[in-house]
């Protein structure tokens, strides 16, 4: 059973749009077919917050929060089916401002105005699910909103006082039935063709459409795909949303690891992976922002084969297994052996990741990773390193060292790996496999960085790493002298 009308609730009204054109950005259809003009376009990609709407999923599972920022400038309207939408038109009740608001009008939060919009709607997700107040999670909170004008310490200020102010009345996550099928079979005028949308329930159906429809874009988060259109403009004549699928953002926890469901967002697996070792946690913090993490799911990032994304690495180090399914037929290989080349990974047609395994490290593993770029928060990586290294009686058992940034796909240092191998985890160790990275890789020159400056960093992380790794040993000779 199919439907073609996209159903959710805007601002506490219920709203239907029948087959809207697939690929319209929710912002441009809350400002262009609503007014509601204070949601801002400053970049188009996710990156300055000015767009930030919250969603709050009523189908959220227990103990996740059910109310998100995100950003609309790169969502797809149908995305919005059977989801609550709050903008900041619909903060005040009765003509009374919303505690957020008025927190940030007497601590004087607002210069020029235009990001104001996106920063309410971060604060008021966060507001809405009860979270902490302490400036470590409100940096974190407010890192995707970008203002020019206050310095944001004001801005701060107006976050920690918000829940001073009497509360209002808000308006409810409804609770709709479950709903079918979502299809949408949209006319293009202006190219003459046609886009076609799906929105399967269950993984089976799933499986079904892929095979149908096998040069269809599997939209899975958006972060990426969104872009494609708003940037690059480019035409996708069928898409198929994996939001809805029931069971396939499961995270389950092992007796050996995490089994990931492709669906899971950043902001669900973090804590997840951040068990298995903290450094997992701090990297997927700084993937992105709230507003993407809260989109962008773990299979999206793997199967999208970005050769700088940040999350291979770091699995690939720990020996992570993708899980990939044709029709009724699964297969499992490497996470490493998925990418082929830049552009190309091993999925063949109407095939689709479904979950990735995650191994726990075992007691005796060194494990790190190390993301560099220009800036601490929310920029894309000019290389990731991560390193697992195993020892026994001294000497390297096993090994992986893997990098992102440094070749056409996220990739195993081989050479390095078997300078490694066998010998005794010392300096002289290390600083032969650091040159043997030179035979691994031959990193380009891009605007991120140099091809030297890439090779230098890799070389270094690998001995920050093992420097690490001695900080123990040193601390101890420190205090017995």
């Amino acid at each position: 059973m199919t439907r073609d009308t996209v159903q959710f609730w805007l601002n506490g009204e219920a709203v239907s749009v029948h087959n809207p054109d697939p690929v319209q950005t929710v912002l441009n259809w809350l400002r262009q077919e609503r007014a509601l003009t204070g949601s801002k376009e400053g970049c188009a990609e996710g990156d300055c917050g000015a767009c930030t709407i919250v969603v709050g999923d009523p189908e959220a599972p227990e103990g996740v929060p059910p109310w998100r920022a995100i950003n609309a400038c790169i969502a797809f309207l149908p995305t919005l089916d059977g989801k609550a939408v709050m903008t900041v038109e619909g903060l005040a009740r009765s003509g009374e401002l919303h505690p957020v608001q008025r927190a940030l009008v007497a601590h004087h939060g607002s210069q020029c105005g235009f990001c104001t919009p996106g920063f309410v709607m971060s604060l008021y997700a966060h507001y809405r699910n009860g979270g902490a107040l302490d400036d470590d999670t409100l940096n974190d909170v407010l890192a995707g909103n970008l203002c020019r004008c206050t310095g944001y310490a004001p801005i701060i200020r107006a976050a920690k006082a918000m829940k001073d102010y009497p509360p209002i009345e808000e308006i409810p996550l409804p609770r709709p039935e479950r709903a079918p099928m979502l299809a949408l079979d949209h006319a293009d005028p202006a190219r003459g063709g046609r886009r076609r949308y799906f929105a399967p329930r269950t993984v089976d159906d799933l499986a079904r459409l892929c095979l149908q429809h096998k040069s269809a874009v599997l939209l899975s988060g958006g972060t990426d795909v969104g872009l494609w259109v708003t940037k690059q403009h480019r035409d996708l004549p069928v898409l198929i949303d994996t939001g809805r699928v029931a069971g396939l953002a499961a995270i389950e926890r092992r007796r050996d690891g995490l089994h990931i469901g492709a669906g899971a967002r950043y902001a669900d697996a973090g804590a997840a992976l951040g068990t298995l070792h903290p450094m997992l946690g701090e990297l997927l913090r700084r993937i992105g922002s709230v507003q993407v993490r809260n989109a962008g799911t773990i299979g999206g990032n793997i199967a999208n084969g970005s050769p700088i994304g940040d999350m291979p690495p770091p699995l690939i180090a720990l020996g992570a297994q993708l899980i990939l399914r044709k029709g009724g037929v699964r297969r499992r290989i490497p996470l490493e052996a998925f990418f082929l080349a830049y552009g190309k990974q091993d999925r063949a047609p109407g095939e689709f990741v479904e979950a990735v395994f995650v191994p726990a490290p075992g007691p005796d593993t060194r494990f790190a990773v190390y993301k560099v770029s220009k800036r601490f928060d929310q920029d894309i990586s000019a290389l990731c390193g991560a390193f697992a290294v195993t020892l026994k009686d001294g000497a390297v058992a096993t090994t992986r060292l893997a990098y992102g940034g440094m070749a056409a796909v996220p990739k195993r240092a081989e050479r390095a790996e078997a300078a490694l191998m066998g010998q005794t985890w010392d300096e002289a160790a290390v600083r032969r496999a650091m040159q043997a990275l030179k035979e691994d890789f031959t990193p380009l020159d891009d605007m991120r960085a140099s091809a030297a400056y890439r090779m230098t960093c890799a070389q270094n992380l690998l001995y920050k790493f093992w420097l690490g790794e001695q900080a123990p040993y040193l601390a101890r000779q420190v205090r017995h002298g």
